[in-house]
């Protein structure tokens, strides 16, 4: 653990904050589609990704589910830092993409450090700043891109924050990630198929344009 965490982490951080966050930090696994944060708790940490990616949804009040980004190595999740020093409930839901190995930094040392390292507050900001960016993308796609272009960056993203081009998903969870249906996801498929952008197997689809 603490390797991977030095080879994703030790470039932010210096020595000292680095030696504290293995102290106080609580190392984590979680198998792959596995509830990480779920909406309404109470977030107590924050999680900094080691291994894995973590994808982050929000839910309508019928409990559809729109994916708005992917974590990847070396991220962590600007929002449960919100619900922490504001003591709210968490608006999200975070759901492990694959094997997912984490550390959970508790919420007493993440405050004290924005005012100790200037490396930990710079690392806060910048994922704020990361993240927004990210929800503003969410946005301009669902508005300005056609529902072909949306399944095909979903198709990409997906393929790269995994670092694999074959994608382990079904058209069900591939609609209910986009919020449209199963019949609109297959259709679309099919078409990214004969344009040579993507190849179809059973539960797999192989992404060739990245």
């Amino acid at each position: 653990m603490n390797q991977n965490f030095d080879t994703y982490y030790s470039y932010l951080f210096e020595e000292d904050l680095l030696n504290e966050i293995k102290e106080k930090g609580v190392f984590k696994k979680f198998s792959a589609d596995t509830n990480i944060i779920e909406i309404g708790d109470y977030i107590k940490s924050m999680p900094l990704l080691i291994n894995g990616a973590i994808k982050i949804l929000r839910e309508d009040e019928n409990g559809d589910e729109l994916v708005l980004y992917y974590l990847e190595k070396g991220d962590t999740c600007a929002m449960t830092l919100s619900c922490c020093m504001g003591e709210t409930k968490s608006k999200i839901r975070a759901v492990a993409e694959n094997d997912v190995e984490l550390i959970l930094v508790p919420k007493n040392n993440m405050n004290s450090w924005l005012s100790k390292y200037t490396s930990w507050q710079s690392f806060i900001l910048q994922s704020y700043h990361n993240r927004m960016d990210e929800l503003l993308e969410a946005i301009d796609t669902i508005a300005f891109l056609k529902m072909d272009d949306r399944l095909f960056k979903y198709l990409k993203d997906k393929a790269m924050v995994t670092n694999n081009d074959v994608i382990t998903t079904t058209h069900k969870r591939i609609s209910d990630d986009l919020h449209t249906s199963r019949v609109v996801v297959s259709r679309i498929l099919k078409k990214l198929e004969n344009e040579k952008k993507i190849k179809l197997y059973r539960n797999n689809i192989r992404v060739l344009e990245l």
